[in-house]
């Protein structure tokens, strides 16, 4: 990327500038830190920040409306031939994630033919749930999608996967009150198997890539800068965000710290490589890094 004062004009013509990359921002609070991260060192200038679901924000990198940008396991693992993750920046877990649940009003393994309805925003917590329950559990449930609303979802069903900051509220606040129990897929993930889960990693379009790779280089590094300085600044983004949230700062830095894993290190990359393997995606994951593209 290149810093532009104006238009070159040649010929009385304005020539066209360089766009910035088309850039995901997740609008949930696991990715919060970055957007922080960004807005502190100044590179949110740089890029042309789409904001979205996961669900959106994957379909639009699959689809080629963005350059650069989260992507859900699944959805990446199915688009792998025109992606490359980048390396050491993902959003995962190794243990409890604390924002991808199955919420229950019955024990798990009382789910065999029940209706068990599932968020619509998230295919890789929802693929995750369907492995656990019937190869962890034993279970084979009637599943549904439903609006990631709980009381849509128990007017139907006795279990429910959520994600996000509505699984948050419901562990935190919702489910004490109403007799549901959480299960953690995260920990349930790492129970069965041993090893961190990754629900999303950062991705580049292929043809951006071999298009314009220094600028997926400096992307890919105003990231992971944004991840570092979130981290180091984290005491106070939890204190400011806990002003609009309805988490306080504690609940904010367990949550960040603690719970989430930003990072995709070779235990990573093990815990990708053993879900394509248990889901049937036969993608070599080490080939799609950056670095081995």
């Amino acid at each position: 990327m290149r810093s532009v004062s104006g238009p070159d004009v040649q010929a009385g013509r304005l020539t066209p500038l360089r766009r910035r990359p088309r850039v995901g921002h997740i609008e949930f609070l696991n990715w919060l830190p970055i957007l922080w991260g960004l807005a502190r060192s100044g590179s949110l200038v740089e890029l042309d920040l789409v904001r979205g679901s996961p669900e959106r924000l994957s379909a639009e990198l699959a689809g080629g409306a963005l350059d650069v940008g989260p992507i859900s396991l699944v959805e990446f693992l199915t688009h792998a031939d025109d992606l490359v993750m980048l390396p050491d920046l993902a959003i995962g877990c190794d243990g409890p994630v604390m924002s991808c649940l199955i919420v229950s009003r019955v024990p798990l393994d009382r789910l065999d033919g029940v209706p068990v309805a599932l968020s619509s925003t998230s295919r890789t917590s929802v693929r995750l749930a369907q492995l656990l329950l019937a190869e962890h559990i034993g279970v084979r449930p009637r599943f549904f999608s439903s609006a990631p609303d709980l009381d849509v979802m128990f007017a139907q069903a006795p279990a429910a996967v959520l994600i996000g900051d509505v699984a948050l509220r419901t562990a935190l606040y919702y489910a004490p009150t109403r007799g549901l129990v959480v299960h953690d897929l995260g920990r349930m993930w790492r129970d069965w198997t041993g090893l961190p889960f990754v629900f999303a990693v950062v991705a580049a379009r292929r043809e951006f890539l071999e298009r314009e790779p220094e600028t997926v280089r400096q992307v890919h590094s105003a990231l992971l800068n944004a991840r570092d300085r979130a981290i180091a600044e984290m005491d106070e983004l939890c204190e400011r965000t806990a002003r609009w949230e309805q988490f306080d700062a504690g609940t904010l830095r367990r949550y960040y710290t603690d719970a989430l894993n930003f990072g995709l290190g070779p235990r990573q990359q093990q815990g990708i490589a053993e879900f394509a393997a248990r889901t049937g995606f036969g993608v070599n994951v080490g080939a799609t890094l950056l670095d081995s593209a």
